[in-house]
């Protein structure tokens, strides 16, 4: 159940991606969208609705790994902390996060590529890649492990307290609205929680995401346009001014609360009832701990 809602996640919140790293990478000086909703509109008009969902083979790929990852690692470290605690919740998270990077890092590095292959043509003259799979083995077989892993600090520097953040906002949410098993709102509120918790995580690491998508995207016209991590900032700050850390951030918010929502309250509701009411949690915020 939890796979098929994940699957089903992807395929509601992709298209939202795609506008993100469209936003977040296209020239200043030659700009194509001009916003959230004309570039939806353009993407549309120009590549029609499948436009929307390139590379998404790549995280339908991996959502099973990153999903089992996480809330794996991130429920046997509440273990190890012994103690169910925002502060422990929020160590937990990033080790979950920093873990998963592994898998992560490729798999936006293929998705990224993808999205941004044929941008503007209905039917691409020139592919350079078949698929998410065909991308990461043509950039190995150019650059190696170290291709393959590009973004692979920003990634970390991104994911890790992301994550933790992730699950710290859904703890505190949690007890704050108080859901018990046998709250007949406890859905609502476990979708709520969810869904700000992944709103307080795409906040708190934004910038770096954008920094991560420009230095995938790097070389994919032939030219590489920056040395590094910090020559990334430094260029796009003094082209574009500290309001480049927004670029996309409309899209990734809408994506972000349901998508979030959902994920958050299956895993919940599967933890609760394969456990038994009587014998579960008082508080839902106790989750993630049983995976």
């Amino acid at each position: 159940m939890s796979c098929a809602l994940g699957a089903a996640g992807v395929l509601v919140g992709h298209p939202f991606d795609t506008v993100k790293v469209r936003l977040q990478v296209q020239s200043i000086d030659k700009p194509l969208y001009r916003g959230t909703y004309h570039c939806f509109q353009s993407i549309i008009r120009q590549e029609s609705v499948f436009g929307l969902y390139k590379g998404i083979g790549s995280p339908m790929m991996g959502l099973t790994f990153i999903n089992a990852i996480v809330f794996g690692v991130q429920g046997n470290a509440m273990r190890m902390l012994a103690h169910d605690t925002p502060t422990n919740q929020f160590f937990a998270g990033a080790a979950a996060g920093a873990i998963q990077c592994v898998i992560c890092c490729p798999m936006e590095l293929a998705k990224t590529r993808m999205q941004l292959q044929g941008t503007g043509e209905k039917k691409s003259s020139r592919k350079l890649y078949k698929n998410s799979l065909d991308c990461l083995v043509r950039i190995y077989n150019r650059e190696g492990l170290r291709g393959v892993n590009r973004g692979m600090v920003t990634t970390l520097i991104r994911e890790t307290p992301g994550f933790g953040v992730y699950f710290l906002s859904y703890d505190v949410l949690t007890r704050a609205l108080g859901c018990e098993p046998n709250d007949r709102y406890m859905i609502p509120k476990l979708l709520f929680a969810g869904g700000m918790a992944g709103i307080a995580s795409w906040l708190s690491t934004y910038p770096v995401d954008v920094i991560k998508s420009r230095l995938q995207a790097d070389g994919v016209g032939g030219v590489r346009q920056y040395s590094g991590i910090a020559d990334c900032v430094r260029q796009s700050v003094r082209r574009e001014g500290y309001m480049v850390f927004t670029r996309g951030l409309t899209s990734t918010l809408l994506r972000a609360f349901p998508v979030n929502a959902a994920t958050f309250a299956t895993v919940t509701l599967i933890l609760i009832y394969a456990r038994g009411v009587e014998e579960g949690p008082k508080d839902c915020e106790s989750e993630p701990s049983g995976l």
